[in-house]
């Protein structure tokens, strides 16, 4: 989120060598409205340069979409680096913006984008899953998309009642069983539901965090 030419002039590149899309708003306003209705892996902004630029920061922890999204304050002496980092800032890039040192930022963040990236991401499957409900019954169901938190699922008939002891299904192209325990996180009545993971043993998180990461990898270089 910046109007200054020279700084859009170094980011873009810069943050293209990394594998990085990067969508400009030259106004708080307008970029406001796009952080309330989509998704980003890291926000960056003008706090000195662009008016209410320091207010979008101050408010980007209270969002829905954004409020884990890695930020980035782009500083010209008037606001300090503590007070960054004091509204909510992961990073500050002082003015004048140069590549070295977007780079060296970028690479220091890289690991908390693909972290951010990861725990929201959601991999589209067609999987079985098995789950079985604290009173003994038993459902199968198909998940259609799948990510560290957990699943949507399709099936017939009716939820049952109680929590989830655990739901069985293997990571697709993989031989890694899971198991997690969960509960029914919300169901629209047509067949359809969101399952919240609650319990997961931590060799099983790792495997899912990995396959995720690969997914993410993939998805990456084919869209390249």
């Amino acid at each position: 989120m910046c109007r200054d030419t020279e700084v859009v002039r170094v980011l873009r590149p810069t943050l293209e060598k990394l594998s990085i899309d990067v969508e400009v708003s030259a106004a708080a306003k307008s970029g406001a409205e796009i952080l309330s209705s989509a998704k980003f892996d890291a926000v960056i902004v003008d706090c000195d340069d662009l008016p209410d630029g320091i207010e979008v920061l101050r408010s980007l922890r209270h969002q829905t979409s954004n409020k884990t999204s890695v930020s980035f304050a782009i500083l010209n002496g008037k606001t300090t680096t503590h007070q960054a980092f004091e509204m909510g800032a992961n990073f500050v890039l002082q003015k004048p913006i140069t590549t070295a040192g977007t780079l060296r930022c970028f690479h220091t963040a890289l690991s908390f984008m693909v972290r951010e990236k990861r725990r929201y991401f959601r991999c589209r499957v067609e999987m079985p899953v098995t789950l079985h409900f604290s009173q003994g019954e038993e459902m199968k169901c198909i998940a259609t998309n799948l990510s560290e938190g957990g699943m949507a699922l399709r099936f017939d008939g009716a939820l049952p009642k109680g929590s989830i002891s655990k739901a069985l299904f293997t990571l697709p192209e993989t031989k890694v069983a899971m198991e997690p325990k969960g509960e029914i996180a919300w169901a629209d009545g047509l067949g359809r539901a969101g399952l919240k993971f609650v319990d997961v043993p931590e060799s099983s998180r790792d495997q899912l965090e990995k396959w995720i990461l690969r997914r993410i990898e993939n998805e990456a270089k084919s869209s390249r």
